[in-house]
């Protein structure tokens, strides 16, 4: 029996602002545990909630870059619920009347995966088990940090559409500058529902839930391990029980941890501590006009302005740092070829060496910019260039000085490069008749025991121009 996968989402970016959503306390992450809480983010009674106006302005916005509706009449509700890590037993969301609606995202190839809405909301705090003690604590930090959920419909039908679309909406949101995307940091994260159903089914199959999942890998690794065990049970004429799943990592598999709520459970009714927002046409078309340059323009502008391949614009525009970099590097040496080369090759293999993330660079454009000018002006081989990169990644050096202190300029002494070539032609007779013979690998051998020779130091094109003159 065939079957269908059937993936939805629902996304929580925590948004870049420097105050919570409805108070001023600070949003930055990191600070000693339950340090940065007061009265309202905590619920206390007689306090009251007032909406931080750069929430709505970046929910805004994103909502226009994911083509939504936006809502001019909408408000808040509360979502009743108790857990340790939300001390007011409820949180201030939206159902009724999300910000925006009916919006969509396309990924590769073109599929648009529909977005049914976006919501504004808070933050709960972060439970941390200690495994020492056998206890639980509490870090009420995050609460009140703004969130916007994005839900879209079911619209995937593979584990790789789903990663594909949430890469792309980081991206989206990192240039957008709403949220910094910190994965690692709880920034971004996703609820994944997933079902089954028979190829010539009419009706979903029913769903379950793995809430909280913050990686790319997780993420795949769940959906094809989830659709299987759901494919599995219906096979051996079991049934789906619609429930809240975790996955765990390690073990690579789900267990249930509770049955799945729906919005009745929660009690949702209007928030009274909060008026209704309205905005209008004006402030939704200012926004619009100063919404950034996007990842989808940005790659059409770079294959046209700059000739790029697909491949190059795909992984340059897959990180805001990426694409700042590029630009920055080629306003330095008008060389966007040459720029997405080094950013596409030694920048990312670096980067995966090194298990750092992209934001995490600490080195500058204009490092970057100096070895690219040093090699397309001869003064460095691209060998040499990339053993110099190494070290701008590392250590930070200055790529001039350490060329300098190294020796490691090309050699430029015709006369050094003359002898070295004869030497090594009366050293190496065999390689040199199989060449006269027809076999072309012979000239790169000798061409190879000549930079040998020279550190690598030597032009490759003038060591090859020499050999071919002394031989004929």
């Amino acid at each position: 029996m065939e079957y269908k996968v059937v993936i939805g989402l629902e996304v929580h970016a925590e948004l870049k602002t420097e105050s919570k959503i409805f108070c001023s306390c600070s949003t930055a992450f990191g600070a000693e545990a339950n340090t940065q809480v007061c009265e309202i983010c905590t619920g206390m009674p007689g306090t009251l909630p007032k909406l931080n106006e750069k929430v709505l302005e970046y929910a805004v916005r994103t909502g226009l870059a994911l083509n939504c509706d936006i809502t001019k009449f909408s408000r808040f509700d509360r979502k009743n619920y108790f857990y340790p890590d939300l001390p007011k037993a409820y949180q201030i969301s939206q159902l009724y009347l999300p910000i925006c609606t009916n919006g969509y995202l396309e990924i590769d190839g073109g599929k648009r995966i529909r977005i049914h809405e976006m919501h504004m909301e808070e933050d709960a705090g972060k439970l941390i088990h200690d495994e020492k003690t056998n206890r639980t604590l509490i870090n009420y930090n995050r609460c009140g940090v703004p969130l916007i959920e994005i839900v879209t419909e079911p619209d995937f039908e593979s584990a790789n559409e789903a990663v594909d679309f949430l890469k792309r909406l980081k991206a989206l949101l990192e240039f957008c500058g709403v949220s910094d995307c910190k994965m690692q940091e709880g920034s971004l994260r996703a609820d994944v529902n997933v079902s089954v159903m028979k190829e010539d089914d009419t009706e979903l199959g029913t769903r379950c839930e793995m809430k909280n999942m913050s990686s790319f890998k997780a993420i795949e690794s769940a959906i094809n391990y989830e659709s299987k065990r759901q494919i599995d049970v219906l096979e051996n004429g079991g049934t789906i029980t619609q429930q809240t799943l975790r996955f765990d990592e390690k073990l690579l598999k789900t267990f249930p941890l509770r049955s799945k709520e729906e919005a009745k459970d929660y009690k949702y009714f209007p928030e009274p501590d909060l008026p209704p927002i309205t905005i209008t046409d004006d402030y939704i078309k200012r926004i619009k006009n100063n919404l950034p340059e996007l990842p989808e323009a940005k790659r059409a502008r770079y294959k046209n302005e700059y000739n790029l391949s697909d491949y190059d614009t795909e992984l340059i525009c897959s990180d805001k740092a990426f694409a700042v970099l590029f630009e920055k590097t080629v306003s330095l040496t008008s060389a966007p070829k040459e720029c997405a080369n080094w950013i596409c090759g030694e920048v990312m293999r670096l980067l995966s060496q090194s298990q750092t993330l992209p934001e995490d660079m600490r080195f500058s454009p204009e490092s970057l910019a100096e070895i690219i000018t040093m090699v397309l002006d001869g003064k460095i081989t691209r060998n040499t260039a990339k053993e110099v990169f190494e070290r701008v990644f590392y250590d930070g050096v200055n790529p001039t000085e350490y060329v300098q202190k190294n020796q490691l300029a090309i050699v430029n002494d015709s006369k050094l490069v003359s002898t070295t070539v004869q030497k090594v032609i009366n050293d190496n007779q065999k390689a040199v008749n199989e060449y006269k013979s027809g076999k072309d690998k012979a000239l790169g051998f000798l061409i190879g025991q000549v930079m040998r020779a020279l550190g690598g130091k030597a032009d490759a094109n003038a060591v090859k121009d020499e050999i071919l003159r002394t031989i004929n």
